[in-house]
């Protein structure tokens, strides 16, 4: 209700929750998607949140833009082809992430016993999930004669393919993971579509840890990098910017308050909670802390192939103390005391 009194000046909107946007649900599970439609400064990545109930799948289908994927909850299997024939079957439970990139088919199945629930991310503020190319749209909008030449069967065989895109709908639940795997003479793919984020040693410190996954650990992901954060009660994700992106936030646990230095004496300050969307342009400083009694975590993403940071404390701490001292009338002891290495969470 009462923004800190260093707000100043007319930073536009940077937060939206995934509660106010629109739900399609379907039999077997839901979504919603927050693009530059509803919050009209994130032109660089738009965001789907989407559960599947147990067998529930989001059917075959691809899309011009690459597809990022982080697994809230539950259990899943993936599955892909690319352009040189190698497959890909995988599943994937919380903490997992997937890539399929721009243009190639997949496929995502809820599994036993309670299904998922994931959020994806794509690097176009103007994306949207009706954007899609989907196998039942294509097939209801082909003649049946073509269909029939290309697959080399009877015009028959088509008699009673869906009116058009099924989008989400419930089917068996798979067969075990080996059973379900298709066998191809290319081989699978050369490059990891999932990546176990949870499993990757974390930078931490008592006020909390970042793991992050980008070209450098999961090489197929060239167009998002990301970062998950997990910020303990009276700690801050330190005051920060990226130099490379800007920055999209799905915050998934706990309170938090951010805020944006703009340049020109602007800034402002939002509170998140879990299912809002937050967003920081490129190179503008900002700081997340944990105003809540439970842990803050949530993901940072970026529309580019590496994750990086400018610490605040570390610039100051790297440049001569006496010119930092002359700028700001802070302690020369202070400023002697601060951390020559990056710490993301103090």
């Amino acid at each position: 209700m009462r923004p800190p009194s260093t707000d100043h000046g007319g930073l536009p909107n940077l937060k939206f929750s995934f509660a106010d946007a629109h739900v399609k649900m379907k039999e077997g599970g839901w979504s919603r998607e927050v693009t530059q439609t509803e919050l009209p400064v994130a032109t660089t990545i738009a965001g789907v949140n989407m559960r599947l109930n147990a067998g529930g799948v989001r059917e075959l289908h691809w899309h011009k833009q690459a597809e990022w994927s982080f697994m809230i909850a539950g259990n899943a299997r993936i599955t892909s082809v690319d352009n040189d024939g190698h497959n890909f079957v995988a599943d994937v439970a919380a903490g997992d992430l997937w890539y399929f990139p721009s243009g190639i088919p997949h496929s995502i199945q809820g599994l036993a016993p309670d299904g998922c629930e994931f959020l994806l991310a794509f690097p176009d503020g103007k994306f949207s999930e009706d954007d899609t190319f989907a196998i039942t749209d294509m097939f209801a909008h082909m003649p049946k004669e073509a269909l029939a030449k290309n697959m080399s069967v009877d015009q028959k065989v088509f008699d009673h393919i869906p009116p058009g895109e099924r989008f989400i709908f419930k089917v068996p639940i798979p067969p075990a993971l080996q059973a379900d795997t298709v066998g191809s003479a290319q081989g699978k793919v050369p490059l990891d579509m999932a990546f176990r984020l949870m499993q990757q040693d974390p930078t931490s410190s008592p006020g909390g840890w970042v793991r992050i996954a980008d070209t450098r650990n999961f090489t197929i992901s060239s167009d998002i990098a990301a970062a998950l954060v997990e910020v303990n009660p009276g700690h801050i994700r330190e005051i920060h910017w990226h130099t490379n992106a800007d920055e999209w936030q799905y915050y998934l646990a706990g309170q938090g308050r951010m805020t944006v230095f703009a340049a020109q004496g602007n800034a402002r300050t939002f509170d998140f909670q879990a299912g809002d969307v937050g967003y920081v342009p490129k190179a503008m400083p900002h700081f997340v802390e944990n105003i809540g009694k439970e842990p803050l975590r949530f993901l940072e993403l970026f529309n580019a192939p590496r994750f990086v940071d400018v610490s605040l404390n570390q610039w100051m701490a790297l440049t001569p103390h006496e010119l930092v001292q002359a700028h700001l009338n802070i302690d020369r002891q202070v400023i002697d005391a601060l951390p020559k290495d990056k710490r993301p969470i103090v």
